[in-house]
């Protein structure tokens, strides 16, 4: 007697989970699911070869599930580098959850997502990403030990916005050294995509040097209150991409440089705070290389808020987070001339050194 395995025909119109180009080696892919409460979420394990893999809970409505997945791969893949190019003995992680943080958060759906990750016995650290916040994980602590980004009135580190802030900054700063001749920003108009709480205090450092800042966002009351704020411009063009800007810095959801936007770029220097800017990094990284463009790997520019938070770990302060978070200046520099001497994209150089230090700790093992 055989058993036929029916399957829906829908399902035959995408790649199953382990054929994803984004699986990419996954160890482990963790699917939460709670009746009572409302819970979707996903949990992706990248790597954890350096250590147990941190990354963010993102709250977001996706559109499906097999997005809610894609992105939750692609997340959790790019924190494995992000914290490797770092030097942090830290895995890959990174986790979503498939609801409207506004109209949808409850403190029951929190409560439950921490008891899923206090089930994975500390292979998976959160902290808190787009759509959560200090105060979710500091009531998801209240069940799990396995959380960073808590409140300082709890013995954490607070919001890591702030940090992850100040390490753009930096990144940019040295891809401007590198591609026009100096870091002094002074001058130079830049285009904030984002202004969340990254990219508030990105526009807040940039206006203080004297940068021209333009910005631009969903949010029309966002953009009003950032204006008035700190004096930057709200973007008034058709098309944000072939802006007439020396740096276009993408601080909202990623993928921005893509098929449809990358020829019209018009900035010399891409440096944000967005995760997976390049919606294809081998097509997209390469084509920004052709035409003379410096992008900023974003895992690495964007690592303050992770370096912020394993000081919760290891036990380092906030002056200690932010001497560590100013070196992103230094590595961006190495990463722009290592890749230029080797002939290949800042996004590949990235990797390479990202890799290399994986592939020399497994051999320790």
């Amino acid at each position: 007697m055989t058993t036929e395995i029916v399957t829906p025909k829908e399902l035959h119109k995408v790649d199953p989970v382990f054929g994803q180009v984004s699986f990419d080696n996954h160890e482990q892919i963790v699917f939460c699911n709670d009746k009572d409460t409302g819970l979707k979420a996903i949990i992706g394990i990248h790597n954890t070869v350096l250590g147990p893999a941190l990354g963010g809970t993102r709250m977001w409505k996706y559109t499906n599930e097999w997005e809610a997945l894609n992105d939750v791969l692609r997340l959790s893949r790019g924190m494995t580098y992000k914290s490797a190019v770092s030097g942090l003995n830290l895995g890959g992680g990174k986790a979503v959850i498939i609801a409207d943080a506004k109209t949808e958060k409850t403190p029951e759906m929190i409560i439950k997502f921490g008891q899923f990750i206090n089930s994975l016995s500390g292979k998976y650290i959160t902290a808190e990403d787009v759509g959560t916040t200090t105060a979710d994980m500091d009531l998801i602590r209240d069940y799990t030990a396995h959380v960073t980004g808590i409140s300082e009135s709890r013995g954490g580190s607070g919001n890591p916005s702030p940090v992850t802030a100040y390490g753009v900054y930096m990144g940019m700063k040295a891809a401007a050294k590198f591609q026009l001749g100096s870091d002094n920003l002074s001058g130079k108009k830049v285009l904030v995509q984002g202004i969340g709480h990254v990219g508030e205090t990105l526009v807040d450092y940039l206006t203080k040097e004297g940068a021209l800042v333009q910005i631009t966002d969903i949010n029309e009351g966002r953009l009003q209150e950032i204006e008035n704020k700190y004096g930057a411009t709200i973007y008034k063009g058709a098309d944000l991409y072939s802006a007439d800007v020396d740096i276009y810095a993408p601080c909202a959801l990623g993928a921005t440089i893509n098929d449809e936007t990358i020829h019209r770029i018009k900035a010399r220097v891409i440096a944000g705070a967005a995760n997976n800017q390049l919606a294809n990094e081998v097509v997209h990284g390469q084509l920004l290389k052709d035409m003379g463009i410096a992008y900023a790997p974003d895992f690495l520019i964007n690592a303050g808020g992770i370096i912020n938070v394993y000081g919760e770990i290891v036990g380092y302060g906030k002056d200690e987070a932010m001497r560590r978070t100013e070196n992103i200046y230094n590595t961006t520099l190495e990463i722009f001339h290592f890749a230029q001497t080797q002939g290949i994209t800042t996004h590949q150089a990235a990797l390479a050194i990202a890799e290399k230090r994986i592939e020399e700790r497994k051999r320790e093992k």
